[in-house]
C-alpha cells in the first residue's frame, strides 16, 4: 500500500447541496467526503450522485484527499451509488466511504465492484481506496477482519450515532460525555477500532461531534482520540476544521523534539557516535524504542507541514 495521507480533518458536504459543494473547495480540510447517504434525502439521492460527479469533474480540490460516501449494503442504492460516481468522475476520485460496515464481507463485495468498475472506464484498478465505517456492534467484533478485507482499506472511521443506537445507550449526545458515567463510555470502542487498524496498517477517524458551534466542546472530544493515537476526526462544519488540523498534529515543542531524538540516535549509532545503541539527550535517554516513538511524531509533523525550529549539535562539537 501506497503512504497513507493526511486526514487530521475530514469534511462532511452533502451531495444534494451543490452550494456547499462548491464552498468545501476553499476550505482547509484534509479530506472531503461528498455524502450520498445520511446527508441525502432518499428522493434527493439520484440529483446528488449528479452533483457529485459535476463537482468532482470540475477540479478546485487541490491538496485535498476527494472521497464519496456512498450507502451501505443493506440499501437498494449502493451499486448505483457506486456505478454513477466512478463511471462519471472515477479518475477524480481518491476513496469510497462504506458505512454500517457490519463484516469483512461487505468490503470484500465493494472491492469486487470498484474492480469491475474501474476495468470497464479503463482506471488502475485498485487506486480508489475504501474507508469502512464501524457504526454497529456487529462491526466491533468483526473489526480486525474487515480491517484487513482489503488492499483498498486506508481507514477505519467510528460512526457513534448509529453505534449508541445499536447498544441501546440511553443518550442523545453524540460525539461526548455522559455526566451519569464516570468515564468515557467510548474508550472500549475507540481503542478496539484504533487497535484493528494499527494492526492491519491502516489510518484510524474518529467520528463527529454533533454540537457543532461549539467548538470548545470538540477540541475537548478530540483531544480524547488524538491521545490515543487516532490519525484525525469528521468535521460537520468549517469552524471546527482548524480545531481538527491542530489537534491531530504534534506541537511545535513536541515536533522538535522527536526530529532531534532522531537525529541524535542516528548519530549515537554511527561511527563517529561511538556505536552506541543508547545516548542521552540533554536529561532524556534515548534508544531505539524512543526512536520509533519519535518517528510517529514526526511523521504526523512533517505531513500537517511543520518545520523545524530547532538543529541537533553532536557533543563535543
Amino acid at each position: 500500500m501506497a503512504e497513507l495521507r493526511p486526514r487530521r480533518s475530514n469534511l462532511a458536504v452533502p451531495g444534494s447541496n451543490p452550494r456547499f459543494l462548491e464552498k468545501a473547495k476553499g476550505l482547509p480540510a484534509d479530506q472531503v467526503f461528498l455524502d450520498l447517504e445520511d446527508a441525502c434525502a432518499p428522493l434527493a439521492k439520484p440529483g446528488a450522485r449528479k452533483n457529485i460527479v459535476a463537482a468532482l469533474n470540475e477540479g478546485g480540490w487541490e491538496g485535498k484527499i476527494r472521497a464519496v460516501r456512498v450507502n451501505g449494503w443493506t440499501t437498494e442504492w449502493t451499486y448505483r451509488d457506486v456505478l454513477e460516481v466512478v463511471d462519471g468522475a472515477g479518475a477524480e476520485l481518491d476513496c469510497i466511504v462504506l458505512p454500517k460496515v457490519a463484516d469483512a464481507g461487505e468490503v470484500r463485495a465493494l472491492d469486487l465492484l470498484l474492480g469491475q468498475v474501474e476495468r470497464a472506464n479503463g482506471l488502475e484498478v485498485g487506486r480508489i481506496g475504501i474507508e469502512a465505517q464501524i457504526e454497529d456492534a456487529r462491526g466491533l467484533l468483526d473489526v480486525n477482519a474487515i480491517a484487513s478485507a482489503s488492499p483498498r482499506v486506508e481507514t477505519l472511521v467510528f460512526g457513534p450515532a448509529d453505534f449508541m443506537a445499536s447498544l441501546n445507550m440511553k443518550t442523545l449526545a453524540v460525539g461526548t460525555l455522559h455526566p451519569d458515567y464516570p468515564g468515557d463510555p467510548f474508550h472500549h470502542v475507540l481503542m478496539t477500532i484504533l487497535v484493528a487498524a494499527r494492526a492491519a496498517g491502516v489510518q484510524a477517524i474518529d467520528g463527529p461531534f454533533l454540537q457543532v458551534r461549539d467548538v470548545d466542546g470538540f477540541r475537548a472530544v478530540a483531544r480524547r482520540s488524538a491521545v490515543l493515537g487516532f490519525d484525525g476526526k469528521w468535521v460537520l462544519h468549517p469552524d471546527q476544521i482548524d480545531a481538527a488540523n491542530e489537534v491531530y498534529a504534534p506541537s511545535q515543542e513536541d515536533y522538535d523534539h522527536a526530529e532531534l531524538i532522531l537525529d541524535a540516535y542516528d548519530w549515537s549509532t554511527s561511527a563517529a557516535g561511538g556505536t552506541k545503541g543508547s545516548a542521552m539527550l540533554g536529561d532524556e535517554m534515548i534508544d531505539e524504542a524512543s526512536r520509533k516513538m519519535a518517528l510517529v511524531i514526526a511523521g504526523k509533523g512533517r505531513a500537517a507541514g511543520l518545520a523545524r525550529t530547532r538543529s541537533f549539535t553532536p557533543p563535543g562539537a
